[in-house]
């Protein structure tokens, strides 16, 4: 599966909190198989928009859509899981 590129807002979010290469990490996890225990992929409601979330680490998380007609995942958000 591919991970479609992020925007320039979200990489400067990740470089200001110093989580790019943990994002890197789970990113790659997430390429590889979707449903890696590690990544506590969660579908969020209301389910039928097909919105998820994976964790980047205890506290961020990623917000994605999964592409099924291209087989691609694009990352849309990443937040503090606990705000």
């Amino acid at each position: 599966m591919r991970i479609l590129p992020i925007s320039a807002r979200l990489v400067k979010y990740l470089a200001k909190r110093n989580l790019k290469n943990k994002y890197k990490k789970q990113a790659k996890l997430l390429s590889l198989n979707f449903r890696h225990p590690s990544l506590h992929v969660e579908r969020l409601e209301p389910k039928h928009l097909g919105v998820y979330s994976f964790r980047i680490n205890q506290q961020f998380r990623g917000i994605f859509f999964y592409i099924p007609e291209e087989n691609a995942i694009q990352i849309v958000d990443i937040n503090d899981h606990y705000r």
